[in-house]
């Protein structure tokens, strides 16, 4: 099973033991609540830690293959769309998750897009929320 399925199979079975294999070292996740991207593995995987309590009910939609960017030396690489929906604190979200793999198959780009607006905020809230409860970031307003 290639690397999108695999991703895909563990998401929808919350098996975050599944992921770490999937992911390059010096992974990028672009998330649509924060500017600046969650970076390297240790961090990506205590994202998606939160992520899989955070989404209710997530489902994939279907899949689009194809070529996201082309490398310094002129070679596409390889990427996918997985379309779906979830609910986050009672909200439906409708998404996706572009995944850009590395040489190995591994992915090294995650960008998360969702809609509507009202969605995204009740998202960030709950990530931030589950974020502050494992303990990867400060509470607002601790200074920490």
């Amino acid at each position: 099973m290639e690397t999108a399925e695999r991703f895909r199979a563990a998401v929808e079975k919350q098996d975050l033991g599944a992921l770490d294999d999937l992911f390059a070292e010096d992974v990028r996740l672009y998330s649509p609540v924060k500017f600046k991207p969650f970076e390297g593995k240790p961090e990506v995987m205590g994202l998606f830690g939160v992520l899989l309590r955070t989404f209710g009910e997530l489902r994939y939609l279907g899949r689009l293959d194809g070529a996201a960017e082309t490398t310094a030396d002129g070679q596409e690489a390889p990427s996918v769309v997985l379309p779906f929906r979830a609910l986050v604190g009672g909200r439906q979200i409708h998404g996706i998750d572009l995944l850009q793999f590395d040489e190995e198959g591994r992915i090294k780009e995650f960008t998360v897009m969702v809609r509507p607006q009202s969605a995204v905020h009740a998202l960030g809230q709950a990530v931030l929320a589950g974020l502050v409860e494992d303990g990867l970031v400060p509470a607002p307003g601790t200074g920490g």
